[in-house]
């Protein structure tokens, strides 16, 4: 088996833990064959929103076919 990594970044105004979700949830909608993600880096855009903007950067990993 040989596995692809990519790093995603999922955003939310709710939380942490919904903005890895939101990164998971496009992984798997995009991406077959997905085994694992490790989450990163968290982190809050308080700049250029209105409110807080949670982020979670993930690192999704996948076999790839062959």
């Amino acid at each position: 088996m040989v596995f692809k990594k990519i790093t995603l970044i999922g955003t939310s105004s709710e939380s942490f833990d919904a903005a890895a979700d939101d990164a998971i949830d496009r992984a798997e909608a995009t991406l077959q064959n997905v085994y694992w993600v490790e989450v990163d880096e968290l982190g809050v855009e308080i700049a250029s929103v209105e409110d807080r903007e949670y982020q979670a950067e993930v690192t999704v990993a996948f076999e790839l076919e062959d």
